[in-house]
C-alpha cells in the first residue's frame, strides 16, 4: 500500500484552507464522470475489486507499509501506533508528512509518486532496497473494506473521504443517474478527496482514522492487529517500533539490529515481555533490464532487487522444534503465495494485481536464483547441528515454494557449510563430509582419524544430511575405517567403551590389538588373558592374544574368548603348532609354550596335545602320547620291547607332571575320546571289524593300544580302575536306542584276554564245565564287559552250542535236559554241526544229522540204539526247527502189524478221568514197524499191556503227566482212593 502521507515532492498549493487542492481534484473527477459515465462505473469497479479482493483483510498490513514507507522518505526510525478503540480504526506514525501528490494519487487511482522521477523512492543506495515494492496507491483502496469514512490527517494538512457526500455530490448529475440506480447507490469512496481541518496526534506525523462500518469489520481488523507480530516487523524493516492498542491494552513491538545481521524483537505487553533473536541474511542488487521488459513502467523505473530471510535464532530450547516459517511469502507484507520453507523470506517478487500471488516469469525465476544463494548463506551462519532444520524438504507447498526448494538443494552439497570436528572454525562441502552413526564417544575418538567427520552432536540420520550429500558411517563402516589406524592399546580401549552400549551386530570386523604388536580385524577368537604367558613366549604358538591395555568387555559380546590356560590350549592355532611340532624348526619351543600353558590344567587338555614333540630320556622326540612316566605302572603291562619311550627327567623337573599328562603322557592306558565317530576312522585295533549298528557313534570312550599288552593279568587290574573301566562297562548308545558293547570290552572279549569264555564264581549252575572260573577279584559289572558269564541269559546261543559240541567240556544229563530247553526258546542260532546227545542214556557229541529231536514219546522203543535229544515234549519242535534236527514222529514209518480189537476204557478210569477216551484198540501182542511194543498211537489208542493202555490214554487227553496215575488205576483199582489223594497232593 502507498502511504500518502509518505509521498514527498509534491508543490503544496496556495489556500491555506485547502493545502492538497481537493477542490480541484473533485472537479476534474467529476468532470471526468459526467463527461463518461463509463469512467465512473470503471473507478467504481476498480475500487471494489480492491477491497473485495485483492486487499480484503489486509487493512492493517497497508497501514504498518504506508508508516514504513513514511520513514524510508523522511530516513527516520519508523514509528506507529494502531488502536482499535469504540468502532474506529487510528494509525498514527512518523516520518515524511503527506502531500498533495500523494492526495491525488489516491483519488485518481491513476498514477503513484513511487518514482525516483516523482521523488517517490530513491534512486540507489540501501534506502533505495529498503524501500517497499507498494502497488502505486492501490493498497489504500484496502480501508474501504472496513470503512465509509476514511480520513488522514498529517503536519501539511488533512484530507477526509466520504461515501454519503460523494453520493449528494453525483446523484445530482443526470448522466449518471442511471448508473447510481444500477449500483443501488453505491458509489467510489476514494474518488472525491475532502478537506478537512483535524491535525495528527501530537509526537506523530501523520495519523489515518477509520470509522469501522459495522460488527464484521470490527472482527477483521481485531484478527489483523491480534496478528501483527515479530514477521511483519522483519518484513517492514524501516519500522523500528509498533504499538498495537486494542480497547486500552497495549502491547509493543519494538526491533533493532544487533549486528552480523542479527535482529533483535521485543515485545511487551500486559503479560511481560519476551525478546526473540533473529538471524537474517540479507542480499541485494540491480535487476537486469531485460527481465523488466514485461513489467509495468512504474516498477521498471525501480530496477532494484531485494531478498531477506529470517530465522529464530534466541531462544531454541528443547522442546522449540525444528523452525517453521510463517507459510508464506513476504513481498515485503503478508503474501497468499505458499511458502513451506523452515524460514521467513522477505522478497521483492513480482506480483498480480491481486497483491498475494506472485507473477511467472523470467523476473521471478531470476529472484529464485538470487534467494537460493542468500539461503545456503543462511544454512551456513549456523553454529550447530540446528543449521540441518534450515536443509528443505524436496516437496513444496506452491510452485514458487518447489522452485526455491530445488534450487536451495542444487546449490547445498557444494557450499562449505559443515563443521569439521577436528577444527570447529574450518568448513567443509556436505558431498567431503561423513557423519558418524555411533554413540558421542565413539566420534570424539575417530576426531583425527576420520577425515571429513561432523562434530559430535550431528544426528547421523536426520534427512538434511543425505541431501547436502553427507557420507553416513555405521558402525560396520567405523570397524572397516578402523582397520588403517595405528593407536596405543589404551586407545582402542578408549574406543571399546565408546562403543559398549552400541549393537554389535555389527563390529564384527572390529580391529584389536595384540600383545605380539600386530592389529587383526574381528574380535571372534581372540583371546582374553591378563595371566597368560609372556607374548614372547606364546609367540612360536601364532596365538591371537589381545594386548592387556585394550582389554574390554565389548570384545566378549563380539565373540573374544576370556581365556585361562585352557581355552589357550584348545585354540586351532595351538593345535596347528601341536601337530606340526615334529617338524618344526624349534620344537623345544613349541614344547615349552605349550608346558608352560598346561601348568594350569588340573584334568586332560584336548586330545590332540598327544601330538606334542616332546624328548624322551633316549634323546629322541615322540609325541607326547607315546611317552609314559618313568614310573608308570604302563610300563609293566607293555613289557621291554613296547614301542612307547619314556619322558625325558628334566621335563618333569621344569614342568611337573600335571603339565606333561595334560597334553598326554602316560601313566596307564591312552583313553581315545571322540565326538560323531565314524568306527571306519578310528585309530584303534580292529575297529572294522567292531560289530555296530549302521551310523556315526555319538560320544566315543575306548581304550587305545590294546594289542601291545604283554602282560594280561597286570593289563586287567589296571584296567578294572577309573578311568579305564567306564570305557569298558558303559556300552555305546545310538541316537536312535540301540546300544552295543563298548570298543574296548569288544576288543577284550574278541581277543579272550582271559585265556578263553570264563564265568563268575556264583555263575548259574548250568554253566559248570562249560566255562572255566574267572580269576578271582573282578567285580561283577567289569567281569560282566569282559564276557565273564554269570547266568545262561549272558551266552549267545551260537557260543552255548559250541560250547555243547566240545567233547572236552563235561556236562551232565540232567544239565543238557535243561540247556535244551533253554536254548528252545532262543531266536538265531545256525544250526550246528555237531550236538551232544544221549547215547545209551549218556551225553555224547555226535553229528547233528545223526541226532533225533524226540518229540512223541511212543518212538522211544524203535529209537533204541540212537543219539537221541531229549527235552520237554511242549519244546521239542521249537528246538528241532531252530537247530535244524530231525524229529522222531518223521523219522520213524509206524506200521502197526495186525488189527486190534475195540474194547471199552474201563469205567472207574472213565469215572475218574471223564475225557478219556470209551474205547482203545487192544493187542495181544503190538508190532510196531517189525517191533514188540506196549502201546502206540496213530490218531487212535492202541495198547497191548496195562502200561501201555495206561500212556496211551494218557496221550489221548493230552495229559501225559498222569500216565502213571493211570497205571496204578488200571493194574490196582482198589487202591485208586489213595492213589487219587495222593494226587492232589501233588
Amino acid at each position: 500500500m502507498t502511504d500518502p502521507a509518505a509521498e514527498a515532492g509534491a508543490t503544496t498549493p496556495a489556500d491555506p484552507l485547502d493545502p492538497f487542492g481537493t477542490a480541484g481534484i473533485r472537479a476534474r473527477v467529476l468532470a471526468a464522470w459526467t463527461a463518461s459515465p463509463a469512467r465512473f462505473r470503471e473507478d467504481a469497479n476498480t475500487e471494489e475489486d480492491h477491497a473485495l479482493g485483492g486487499y480484503r483483510d489486509r487493512v492493517v498490513i497497508e497501514l504498518a507499509q504506508n508508516a514504513a514507507d513514511a520513514a524510508v522518505r523522511a530516513g527516520v526510525p519508523g514509528e506507529l501506533h494502531l488502536t482499535l478503540n469504540a468502532g474506529v480504526l487510528t494509525a498514527a506514525n512518523t516520518g515524511a508528512p503527506l502531500t498533495a501528490a500523494a492526495v491525488e494519487s489516491l483519488s485518481t487511482l491513476r498514477a503513484s509518486t513511487k518514482t525516483p522521477a516523482q521523488g517517490g523512492v530513491p534512486e540507489s543506495g540501501e534506502d533505495a532496497l529498503r524501500a517497499t515494492a507498494g502497488r502505486f496507491g492501490v493498497g489504500f483502496a484496502a480501508v474501504v473494506s472496513v470503512c465509509d469514512r476514511p480520513s488522514i490527517s498529517s503536519l501539511t494538512g488533512s484530507v477526509a473521504w466520504s461515501a454519503e457526500e460523494t453520493l449528494q455530490l453525483v446523484e445530482v448529475v443526470p448522466e449518471l443517474a442511471e448508473e447510481i440506480a444500477r449500483r443501488g447507490n453505491q458509489v467510489p469512496v476514494l474518488r472525491l478527496p475532502f478537506a478537512s481541518s483535524a491535525p495528527p496526534p501530537e509526537g506523530h506525523t501523520t495519523q489515518v482514522t477509520l470509522p469501522l462500518r459495522d460488527e464484521a469489520a470490527e472482527r477483521s481488523v481485531r484478527a489483523g492487529l491480534e496478528e501483527f507480530g515479530p514477521e511483519l516487523m522483519l518484513g517492514l524493516p524501516a519500522l523500528g517500533m509498533v504499538t498495537v492498542t486494542v480497547d486500552g491494552r497495549s502491547r509493543v513491538l519494538q526491533a533493532s539490529e544487533a549486528g552480523d545481521g542479527l535482529v533483535v524483537i521485543v515485545e511487551t505487553g500486559g503479560e511481560g515481555s519476551s525478546v526473540t533473536e533473529w538471524r537474517t541474511v540479507a542480499h541485494q542488487g540491480g535487476i537486469p533490464p531485460e527481465l523488466l521488459a514485461d513489467r509495468p513502467t512504474e516498477e521498471r523505473a525501480r530496477p532494484y532487487w531485494s531478498v531477506r530471510w529470517a530465522v529464530r535464532a534466541e531462544p531454541r530450547g528443547p522442546l522449540d522444534g525444528p523452525p517453521k516459517g510463517p507459510g508464506v511469502l513476504y513481498a515485503p507484507t503478508p503474501s497468499d503465495e505458499g511458502l513451506d520453507l523452515p524460514a521467513l523470506l522477505i522478497a521483492g517478487f513480482p506480483l498480480a494485481p491481486d497483491r498475494r500471488h506472485v507473477q511467472p516469469g523470467p523476473l521471478t525465476d531470476f529472484l529464485v536464483a538470487r534467494a537460493a544463494e542468500a539461503y545456503t548463506e543462511l544454512v551456513g551462519g549456523a553454529t550447530g547441528p540446528e543449521a540441518l532444520d534450515l536443509v528443505p524438504g524436496p516437496v513444496g507447498a506452491s510452485a514458487l515454494d518447489g522452485a526455491l526448494r530445488a534450487a536451495v538443494l542444487a546449490a547445498l552439497p557444494d557450499r562449505p557449510l559443515l563443521p569439521l570436528a577436528e577444527d570447529g572454525r574450518a568448513r567443509v562441502r556436505g558431498r567431503d563430509a561423513v557423519v558418524v552413526d555411533a554413540p558421542p564417544p565413539v566420534v570424539a575418538a575417530l576426531t583425527g582419524v576420520v577425515p571429513g567427520l561432523l562434530p559430535t552432536g550431528w544426528p547421523a540420520g536426520h534427512r538434511a544430511l543425505r541431501a547436502l550429500g553427507v557420507r553416513r558411517m555405521g558402525l560396520a563402516d567405523v570397524a572397516d575405517a578402523l582397520a588403517a589406524v595405528e593407536r596405543e592399546p589404551s586407545w582402542w580401549r578408549q574406543i571399546y567403551t565408546a562403543l559398549a552400549s552400541a549393537d554389535a551386530g555389527e563390529l564384527g570386523a572390529l580391529p584389536v590389538p595384540l600383545s605380539d604388536g600386530r592389529l587383526v580385524r574381528g574380535p571372534r577368537g581372540v583371546l582374553l588373558g591378563r595371566d597368560l604367558p609372556s607374548p614372547e613366549h606364546l609367540e612360536v604358538l601364532g596365538l591371537r592374544v589381545a594386548d592387556p591395555e585394550a582389554e574390554h568387555p565389548l570384545l566378549l559380546r563380539l565373540g573374544a574368548v576370556e581365556a585361562g590356560p585352557r581355552q589357550v590350549l584348545a585354540d586351532p592355532a595351538v593345535r596347528a603348532a601341536v601337530e606340526g611340532s615334529m617338524d618344526a624348526e624349534d620344537p623345544e619351543a613349541v614344547a615349552d609354550a605349550v608346558l608352560s600353558l598346561a601348568r594350569g590344567l588340573i584334568t586332560p587338555g584336548e586330545p590332540w596335545l598327544a601330538e606334542l614333540a616332546l624328548p624322551a630320556e633316549d634323546g629322541e622326540l615322540y609325541p607326547a602320547g607315546e611317552l609314559m612316566f618313568p614310573d608308570a605302572p604302563l610300563r609293566d603291562v607293555m613289557g621291554e620291547d613296547s614301542p612307547f619311550g619314556v619322558v625325558a627327567a628334566e621335563l618333569i623337573e621344569e614342568y611337573g607332571e600335571d603339565a606333561l599328562a595334560a597334553v598326554g603322557v602316560l601313566r596307564g592306558f591312552a583313553l581315545l575320546r571322540a565326538q560323531d565317530a565314524d568306527p571306519e576312522d578310528l585309530d584303534l585295533d580292529g575297529a572294522e571289524d567292531w560289530d555296530l549298528p549302521a551310523g556315526h557313534i555319538p560320544e566315543l570312550v575306548a581304550v587305545r593300544d590294546l594289542e601291545l599288552v604283554k602282560d594280561w593279568e597286570a593289563a586287567l587290574t589296571l584296567l578294572s580302575r577309573p578311568p579305564y573301566r567306564e570305557a569298558i562297562i558303559e556300552p555305546v548308545r545310538f541316537m536312535d536306542g540301540q546300544t552295543a558293547p563298548s570298543y574296548t570290552a569288544w576288543w577284550l572279549a574278541e581277543h579272550e584276554v582271559l585265556g578263553g569264555p570264563r564265568r563268575t564264581e556264583d555263575a548259574d549252575p548250568l554253566l559248570d564245565g562249560l566255562y572255566a572260573p574267572a580269576p578271582p577279584g573282578l567285580d561283577a559289572g567289569f567281569a560282566r564287559a569282559l564276557g565273564v558269564r554269570a547266568a545262561l541269559a549272558d551266552v549267545p546261543p551260537d557260543e552255548l552250542l559250541d560250547r555243547l559240541a566240545d567233547p572236552a567240556l563235561p556236562v551232565t544229563r540232567p544239565q543238557l535236559r535243561a540247556l535244551w530247553a533253554w536254548l528252545a526258546g532262543t531266536e538265531g542260532a545256525a544250526p550246528p554241526s555237531q550236538v551232544r546227545a544221549l547215547s545209551g542214556g549218556v551225553p555224547e557229541v555226535v553229528p547233528a544229522e545223526d541226532a533225533i529231536v524226540v518229540d512223541v514219546p511212543y518212538a522211544l522203543p524203535l529209537l533204541e540204539g540212537q543219539p537221541l535229544v531229549l527235552l520237554p515234549l511242549d519244546r521239542a519242535a521249537a528246538l528241532a526247527d531252530l537247530l535244524d534236527l530231525g524229529v522222531a514222529s518223521e523219522e520213524i514209518p509206524g506200521e502197526i502189524a495186525g488189527e486190534g480189537v475195540e474194547r471199552e476204557v474201563p469205567g472207574h478210569v472213565r469215572a475218574l478221568f471223564p475225557e478219556a477216551p470209551e474205547t482203545y484198540l487192544h493187542h495181544d501182542a503190538l508190532v510196531v514197524d517189525g517191533r514188540a511194543v506196549a502201546w502206540w498211537y496213530d490218531g487212535a489208542p492202541h495198547a497191548a499191556t496195562p502200561q501201555g493202555l495206561a500212556r496211551a490214554i494218557a496221550w489221548e487227553m493230552g495229559r501225559w503227566g498222569d500216565r502213571l496215575l493211570l497205571a496204578a488205576l488200571l493194574t490196582a483199582p482198589e487202591e485208586a482212593g489213595d492213589l487219587l489223594a495222593e494226587a492232589d497232593l501233588d
